[in-house]
């Protein structure tokens, strides 16, 4: 190999792992089970796991902080961090952040009511008078953020939305359809709470990195080794522990999910 073009590669794969320069990659990430979350001091996820395999594949070492989701986008907006997983895409945050081209996973949105209070849907026009339990630091839809027609409550966290929808305190909470099944059994309320059919939206969740320099590159690693590894058999047993569902289930779910009126972004703290 001619001397410049081993130097180039030095310097390419210099800017590419923090390791070469004694760091971090510093990845913040709020817990969002099945996809990230702790248990027993223990990291776990389908996301989680997913992430942390291509970068161990690619030779980068990461430093993880499990926050709340406001804390980690403050993070990111101030260089505290360098990235964010299960974080969706906006045109706004394109100035400052790079997505990989393949996503980490797909997430779809519902609605969940209280069996004694129960407020089956099809069109938020059927909303009216009602509170919608909402997440801190979230964007939602244009639609749903600027209806009048309902009122929306934030609470500090996915389980205190599910304590008040128990309680009565709201009508209606909005989350991930996964995330929300998954703490029905973690806060052992299946019997008092039920899912509404509809899909409200869907989005892809993906890693995003701050815009630094050699970040473009890493982003185009990341993204070609992720799709590689979605293609083996270890994805497809991580998939099936926490229950994703195949790829064709997603397309025709996305086919027939209703237009997007209330999309859920994690989106950044000025909202």
């Amino acid at each position: 190999m001619p001397v410049i073009a081993q130097l180039l590669t030095v310097v390419l794969f210099t800017c590419l792992s923090f390791a070469a320069r004694g760091e971090k990659l510093r990845i913040v990430t709020e817990p969002w089970a099945p996809y990230v979350y702790e248990e027993n001091g223990k990291s776990l996820g389908l996301d989680y796991e997913t992430t942390a395999i291509v970068f161990k594949r690619l030779g980068i070492e990461v430093e993880w902080q499990f926050l709340p989701w406001k804390r980690c986008l403050s993070m990111l907006e101030t260089g505290q961090a360098d990235g964010a997983l299960d974080i969706f895409h906006s045109d706004e945050r394109d100035a400052t952040l790079l997505y990989p081209s393949e996503p980490l996973s797909q997430v779809q949105f519902v609605m969940f009511y209280a069996n004694d209070r129960p407020h089956p849907f099809s069109t938020l026009d059927e909303l009216r008078g009602l509170t919608i339990g909402t997440s801190p630091g979230y964007l939602y839809s244009q639609d749903f953020r600027e209806s009048t027609l309902f009122t929306r409550e934030p609470a500090p966290s996915h389980e205190a939305n599910f304590g008040k929808l128990v309680r009565g305190r709201i009508d209606l909470l909005i989350t991930d359809r996964r995330v929300g099944q998954h703490l029905l059994d973690e806060l052992n309320i299946r019997d008092k709470i039920t899912e509404n059919p509809a899909i409200i939206s869907q989005q892809s969740q993906f890693l995003a990195v701050r815009r630094n320099a050699g970040m473009d590159l890493l982003v185009q690693r990341f993204g070609a080794e992720l799709k590689r590894f979605k293609r083996e058999p270890a994805y497809a047993e991580l998939s099936a522990r926490y229950g994703a569902a195949p790829p064709n289930a997603l397309n025709s779910a996305r086919s027939t999910a209703t237009t997007a009126k209330t999309v859920e972004q994690q989106e950044s703290g000025a909202q």
